[in-house]
């Protein structure tokens, strides 16, 4: 006889405490005491006769991704914003962006007043699609965005294949992707430039944050003024309580700093992720053959994905379950079970109540503009598919032992196998 479910009233399969995120460590506190007594809490402020927090975290990103140029930012929003620009993206360009993804991969092409292009992806990873990239370049594309989604890496090969024979900055959103490696290379390194973000749920976070990491010198040296209005970081140490920013009027840019706070973190936190990195890769290999074994899908990943970072733990349930009820009811009842937050994959961007570009006045640029970004133009059967049928664990999860992941199986299959009181 099957249990009752949670939801219903019924036992929870998990009856534990999972892993807190963020996790602090005792160099953590010690980096944000020491930017509270310098008196220095802004790559603006006074120099204290050191380099700054935010170039030490720039310096130490760089080294750990491979990349020559590492450029902080406030946010990952940001970054993809500075990046576009930087590659010289602006009024009426078209800009391929991934139908599944976070709605700032969409909204920050929108706010350098390009047209974002909604472009199918790959049914088994929900990354960008070669194929349907390649039918969605137009004469007006000035640059692709690829997003590294979940814990999926995109098909870099053929994406790079396609940027290069047409001469288009391909641009890489990892977002989700902190320590991801892809022909043993850190993602990234492929495109003209890779952007990360550090939002309280990232990988590598201090709250908020971004990062834009890029082999070019002449687009970091863009970066660097886009991010500081105009300003760049001298190359001599200035005098003691002057501004380490010097107006060089390159070209005009906008407030992105990284704070001194948390760039502090950022520090303390790479020292962290490696370790954190194995053990999620390991206990995912150990629930993606307990939940295959069950008939359910783990989220796939290029054939040249060398390393993987589970931002969220995607699995694709099977049409044998999604035909009897909703995604979003199976994560729910998945939720009960476990006790941890169980969602649906986000809803793909031509049907995402997040992406309203007609919500605000900004965009009202004429009607060749508004039709042109109307986001219900664009058919996106793939990343619809995707969406409707695909929930996302928490990557906290993956830092529990081996036990808990036989369990999280154990809630899978109560679940699956009680679909009809879920219907009811």
């Amino acid at each position: 006889m099957l249990k009752k479910l949670a939801i219903c009233g019924g036992t929870a399969v998990v009856d534990r405490h999972w892993p807190n995120w963020p996790q602090c460590t005792e160099n953590t506190r010690r980096n944000i005491d020491t930017v509270l007594g310098s008196h220095r809490w802004s790559i603006s402020g006074q120099y204290r006769g050191q380099s700054s927090w935010e170039e030490r975290f720039a310096q130490a990103f760089s080294a750990y991704t491979g990349a020559a140029f590492c450029v902080p930012s406030s946010t990952g929003t940001a970054g993809l914003t500075m990046t576009l620009e930087a590659c010289e993206v602006g009024a009426y360009d078209e800009v391929i962006v991934p139908g599944v993804s976070w709605v700032a991969s969409a909204s920050a092409v929108l706010g350098v007043n390009a047209i974002p292009v909604l472009t199918d992806v790959e049914p088994e990873t929900g990354c960008l699609d070669p194929s349907a990239l390649e039918r969605a370049i137009t004469p007006r594309t000035r640059a692709i965005t690829v997003v590294h989604l979940g814990s999926a890496v995109a098909d870099l090969d053929r994406l790079t294949a396609i940027a290069r024979e047409r001469s288009i900055p391909l641009i890489e959103d990892c977002a989700q992707a902190h320590g991801a490696r892809y022909a043993g290379r850190h993602v990234g390194r492929f495109g003209i430039a890779g952007t990360f973000s550090m939002q309280h749920s990232k990988l590598l976070t201090s709250g908020e944050g971004g990062a834009v990491i890029t082999g070019d010198a002449g687009l970091a040296r863009r970066l660097a003024h886009l991010r500081a209005d105009g300003r760049t970081v001298s190359s001599q140490p200035p005098q003691m309580d002057e501004m380490a920013l010097i107006e060089t009027a390159e070209i005009m840019g906008s407030n992105y700093c990284l704070s001194e706070f948390h760039a502090a973190i950022l520090v303390a936190q790479l020292e962290m992720l490696d370790e954190q990195l194995a053990l999620r890769r390991r206990n995912a290999a150990l629930l993606d053959s307990l939940l295959t074994a069950l008939g359910l899908s783990p989220q796939a990943t290029a054939v040249g994905t060398t390393a993987r970072a589970h931002y969220t733990y995607v699995v694709r349930l099977p049409q044998s379950i999604t035909e009897r009820v909703s995604a979003e009811r199976f994560a729910a009842a998945l939720a009960a079970e476990i006790r941890l937050p169980c969602k649906t994959m986000y809803s793909a961007l031509n049907r995402n109540r997040l992406y309203k570009p007609f919500s605000r006045n900004r965009f009202a640029l004429g009607k060749s503009f508004t039709d042109a970004v109307d986001p219900s133009r664009y058919r996106l059967p793939a990343a619809q598919a995707f969406s409707q049928s695909c929930i996302a664990l928490p990557h906290r999860m993956l830092l529990a032992d081996a036990d808990a992941m036989s369990r999280v199986a154990s809630a899978f299959e109560k679940v699956a196998r009680s679909i009809d009181d879920l219907r009811a």
